[in-house]
């Protein structure tokens, strides 16, 4: 499975809906984004908790309002997204992974991947959320005993599994350069698919191809469609 990283955050503005539509023409099979709740209760698709690198100024995202937000312009020129918009792009053409960003993310994001299901048609298998807040993934069982979860972890694997069987979790998502083949088998074993993150070098794209994982996330979805031999390495 290739998934892209915040859209396609090699081509476009990470998490903007340029880059959720670059995702979509590269011919993903599901996208990965961030949100965060803002002071006015909205979900919004962010990655870091201040807007200094991609608005540049320094206002942590999680104060603003939506009357704010409205005024921000990234990098691109683009809006930050709520994440109804980020859905309605999407359509239901290629599976959402939503990684719960800030705190007090699980219940509103629940919200509203529920109204998406009941209304839109869309199925919980066209979810996956994940989150290095396992707190929120505990909410997020709590919420919904179906949802598809996917256990963030950036040392090594190995020490999310017990959380991955507390929460029959799908997946967990290591640093790729926590994994070998060893702790590949042994999460697979386990029952959990393996979906690294951010690959985006050939080389490393072909080692996680050789350990036989489930899923690769990356900044440049079409590299790991590609031939790798025959990419340059990302600079």
């Amino acid at each position: 499975m290739t998934i892209g990283h915040r859209g396609a955050a090699g081509y476009e503005t990470e998490n903007s809906i340029p880059s959720i539509k670059k995702a979509i023409d590269l011919g993903v099979d599901a996208i990965e984004i961030d949100v965060f709740k803002i002071k006015s209760g909205e979900v919004v698709v962010f990655h870091d908790d201040n807007l200094k690198r991609l608005a540049g100024f320094d206002v942590h995202i999680e104060d603003l309002t939506l009357e704010d937000l409205n005024k921000v312009q990234l990098k691109n020129g683009s809006q930050i997204p709520q994440l109804h918009q980020v859905l309605d792009i999407i359509d239901n053409k290629v599976r959402l992974n939503i990684e719960l960003k800030g705190a007090n993310t699980a219940e509103p994001v629940h919200a509203i991947i529920q109204d998406y299901i009941t209304s839109k048609n869309w199925s919980t298998e066209s979810f996956i959320i994940s989150s290095f807040k396992w707190d929120e993934l505990k909410k997020m069982r709590a919420l919904d005993k179906n949802v598809p979860i996917a256990v963030l972890i950036s040392e090594d694997p190995l020490n999310a599994l017990d959380l991955a069987d507390e929460l029959k979790a799908e997946a967990i998502n290591p640093h790729y350069k926590k994994l070998t083949g060893v702790n590949v088998e042994v999460i697979q074993e386990r029952g959990f698919k393996v979906y690294p993150w951010t690959v985006n070098n050939p080389e490393d794209i072909q080692l996680m191809k050789d350990f036989k994982v489930d899923g690769i996330i990356s900044d440049y979805p079409d590299r790991v469609h590609a031939n790798v031999e025959n990419l340059q390495p990302a600079l």
